[in-house]
């Protein structure tokens, strides 16, 4: 992972979610209802509170101080908690499954698209939609495209697309994003 994404706005951040899969997988996780800048931001609070962002560190922390590290404000998510729990699921089962090595649920058995997509979706707090997403983010922005990616990611894969956290390449399309998911929860309440 060499690319330098622009997904929490912060260098430091951004820095983080570029050198190390589990922080962005992390930070995705935590992309719901919370702004998604804030949510990519998470992983760097963990690594400054833990002295150092470590897959077998958070698996292994005391569930109780976790959340309580999570939860200090500046929180990780507006649900700090409950998100602790879901960070520390995510990382025992990257290490029960990839032996800790996020890249494996992309890498591991060259996988096709459909493949990787399943792998997502078995995820800790990853349900279909983030799992999509996430294949488009890989795909996009990491040059990571397994046979089949663009189908299993569906319209997220979409060139020039400002969907989701897989277009965000700097502050303007994160507003691009924003606008288009304001558009789709409007018509959504039309039609209902």
């Amino acid at each position: 992972m060499a690319h330098q994404l622009c997904l929490a706005q912060d260098p430091e951040a951004d820095q983080l979610l570029s050198s190390d899969p589990f922080a962005l997988l992390v930070g995705m996780m935590l992309d719901q209802q919370y702004p998604l800048e804030h949510a990519f931001r998470g992983p760097r609070k963990l690594a400054e509170r833990m002295g150092g962002f470590d897959i077998l560190k958070i698996a292994e922390a005391d569930p109780a101080e976790f959340e309580e590290l999570a939860a200090t404000p500046p929180a990780i998510h507006r649900y700090g908690r409950s998100m602790a729990r879901r960070a520390q699921e995510l990382a025992r089962y990257v290490i029960e499954n990839y032996d800790g090595h996020t890249e494996r649920i992309w890498t591991q058995d060259d996988p096709d698209g459909a493949e990787v997509l399943r792998r997502l979706k078995d995820l800790p707090g990853y349900g279909d939609q983030k799992a999509r997403i996430f294949l488009a983010l890989l795909g996009k922005q990491l040059g990571v495209r397994p046979n089949g990616w663009e189908k299993a990611a569906g319209a997220y894969s979409e060139q020039n697309s400002r969907r989701s956290a897989a277009d965000i390449v700097d502050g303007e399309t994160l507003l691009e994003v924003r606008a288009f998911k304001k558009e789709q929860k409007a018509a959504a309440k039309k039609k209902a």
